[in-house]
C-alpha cells in the first residue's frame, strides 16, 4: 500500500521519462491549470482529467504502487510510456497534495484497475501451468537444452574459424570489408542460439576506422570474444562457477538459483538501452540491511519501454534471488511487500582507488566485465582537459569520466549538485572509466540520520 502522506519528488518522477522531449512537455502540464477531478487513493492510485486539443478530457490513471513499478493508462494517442500526461499528473501529485488531494477513484479508474488485477492472476495462473508442464517432462526439457548446444558449439567453432581467417588476412582486411563482414557473422552467431556470442561480434564492426589506435582496440576485443569462444567450448573442465558465467555471456541466463533475500532494496539507478531490435533497462538495487548490490534486467521490443519502472530513490521490502555465475550480479526481482517510499538512505561509498582496485578483482571471476557498480564518497566533478574527472577530496587520486558520460546532461546536474564541494556519487566503474548514475549532495545528518535526494543522473 501507498501512503496517502507519502509522495514522490519531482526528480523521482522525472526519472521515469522515456526521453528528453517527455520530460519537458510533462513538466509544462505540471500545474493544476489543465487538470480536473485529480485524486489519489490509499491504495496507491493516481488519476485525472487533463484537457488537451479536443472536446473530451483525457483520462489519466497511475498505479504507483504495481508490483512490477508504476503503471499507466492514458486516452491520449501518445505510444511513449508514461506519456506526457502521466508525467504531468505525477508531477503535480508530487509537489501539489491540494491539486490531487485523498479521495474515490472514479468508475473509468476502477475499471483498468480491476482489469489489470484480472490480467496479472492470470498471468500467474499460465505462468504456474507451464512451470508445471516443464517440470512433468524433464526429459524433454533435457533433450532441448542439448540441441541447443550444439548449435551454440557448431557455431562457436564456425567464429572461431572465422577470426583465425581474419588474423591470416591482417586487421587491416577488417577496414576494407566493412561493416557488413561483422554483420552476416553475428546473423551466423544468432542462427546459432548464441546472442551474447552476436552481440560481441557486432560491436567488433565499430571499432575499425573509429581512429587511431583502432588495431590495438580490434586486438583487445577479439581477443576476449576468443576467450569467450573457447570458454564454451571447453566448459566442461571449468569450475562451476566460471562455466555458469560462461553460459550467462554466450546468452544461456538460466534461471535464478540463490535463495531469495528479503531485504529493503534502494533503486540506486535506472536507464535503457536500444538498439533497432530490442530496448534494455537495467536497473542498480542496494539492499539496505544485507549490503548487497544486485541488477535487474527489463526488455521491451524495438520502440517501446520495458514493463519493469522503479523510481531511483526510493526503497521498498522484497525479495530478489541471484541469478547463477561467479562475480555476476544479475538477479530476479520476486514477491514485493510494500510500496516504494522515499529512503534517506544511501550505500557506502569507497575512494577512485579503491573502486579501481574492485573493478580489477571482479574482472578475476568475470573477464568479460565491462564495468562494475560502485559508490564513491568525498568526490568532486571537475575538468581535465577536453575531458572530466571524478578527484578525491582527501588524495587528489581521480577516476576519468567516460565519453557517454560526459555527452549526458546529467553531468551538469551533477556540476550544479556538487558545486565545488565533495558529493556521493553511484555508478559504473569499468576501463573506459567512470559512469556517474545518481548522485548525492554532501551528507547532513539529523535525527532520523543522513539527509538529501537521490539525483538521477542518467
Amino acid at each position: 500500500m501507498t501512503q496517502q502522506g507519502v509522495r514522490w519528488t519531482a526528480e523521482q518522477v522525472l526519472a521515469l521519462a522515456p526521453d528528453a522531449a517527455s520530460r519537458k512537455a510533462g513538466s509544462k502540464l505540471a500545474v493544476a491549470g489543465p487538470w480536473s477531478s485529480a485524486g489519489t487513493s490509499d491504495e496507491g492510485t493516481v488519476w485525472g482529467l487533463c484537457k488537451g486539443s479536443g472536446s473530451k478530457p483525457y483520462q489519466t490513471v497511475i498505479d504507483v504502487a504495481d508490483s512490477t513499478g508504476p503503471a499507466y493508462k492514458c486516452s491520449c494517442p501518445s505510444r511513449k510510456f508514461p506519456c506526457k500526461h502521466a508525467l504531468g499528473l505525477l508531477l503535480l501529485w508530487a509537489g501539489d497534495d491540494t491539486a490531487v488531494p485523498p479521495g474515490q477513484a472514479p468508475d473509468w479508474a476502477q475499471q483498468w484497475l480491476a482489469g489489470r488485477r484480472t490480467r496479472a492472476a492470470e498471468r500467474t495462473t499460465r505462468t504456474d501451468a507451464a512451470s508445471g508442464a516443464t517440470s512433468a517432462d524433464p526429459e524433454a526439457a533435457r533433450r532441448r537444452a542439448e540441441r541447443r548446444a550444439d548449435r551454440i558449439t557448431a557455431g562457436a567453432a564456425e567464429l572461431e574459424q572465422r577470426l583465425t581467417d581474419l588474423f591470416r588476412g591482417g586487421l587491416a582486411a577488417a577496414e576494407q570489408a566493412g561493416y557488413a563482414l561483422w554483420e552476416e557473422t553475428a546473423a551466423r552467431m544468432v542462427d546459432a542460439q548464441a546472442p551474447g556470442l552476436a552481440s560481441r561480434v557486432r560491436e567488433l564492426g565499430a571499432i575499425p576506422g573509429s581512429g587511431p589506435g583502432w588495431p590495438v582496440r580490434l586486438l583487445e576485443e577479439c581477443a576476449l570474444l576468443h576467450l569467450l569462444d573457447q570458454g564454451w567450448l571447453r566448459r566442461d573442465h571449468l569450475p562451476e562457477g566460471l562455466a555458469a558465467t560462461v553460459r550467462s555471456r554466450i546468452g544461456l541466463s538460466g534461471s535464478p538459483d540463490g535463495p531469495p533475500v528479503r531485504d529493503h532494496w534502494l533503486t540506486l539507478a535506472q536507464y535503457d538501452t536500444s538498439d533497432s531490435r530490442l530496448t534494455t533497462r537495467r536497473i542498480w538495487l542496494y539492499g539496505t540491511g544485507s549490503g548487497r548490490t544486485a541488477l535487474l534486467l527489463s526488455y521491451g521490443a524495438a520502440g517501446r519501454a520495458p514493463e519493469l519502472s522503479l523510481p531511483v530513490g526510493l526503497a521498498f521490502e522484497a525479495e530478489v534471488a541471484a541469478y547463477p555465475g561467479t562475480g555476476q550480479l544479475r538477479a530476479a526481482l520476486g514477491e514485493r511487500f510494500t510500496a516504494p517510499e522515499p529512503s534517506a538512505v544511501r550505500p557506502p561509498g569507497i575512494t577512485p582507488s579503491e573502486a579501481a582496485a574492485r573493478y580489477g578483482a571482479a574482472l578475476q571471476d568475470d573477464p568479460w566485465l565491462d564495468s562494475y557498480p560502485v559508490t564513491l564518497t568525498r568526490v568532486i566533478p571537475a575538468p581535465d582537459g577536453d575531458s572530466w574527472q571524478l578527484i578525491d577530496a582527501d588524495s587528489e587520486l581521480a577516476l576519468p569520466l567516460t565519453s557517454s558520460a560526459r555527452s549526458r546532461p546529467g553531468l551538469w546536474r551533477l556540476m550544479a549538485l556538487s558545486g565545488g564541494a565533495p558529493v556521493t556519487v553511484f555508478g559504473e566503474c569499468g576501463h573506459h572509466g567512470f559512469t556517474p548514475l545518481t548522485a548525492w549532495a554532501a551528507e547532513r545528518e539529523d535525527a532520523q540520520g543522513p539527509t538529501g535526494q537521490a539525483v538521477a543522473l542518467c
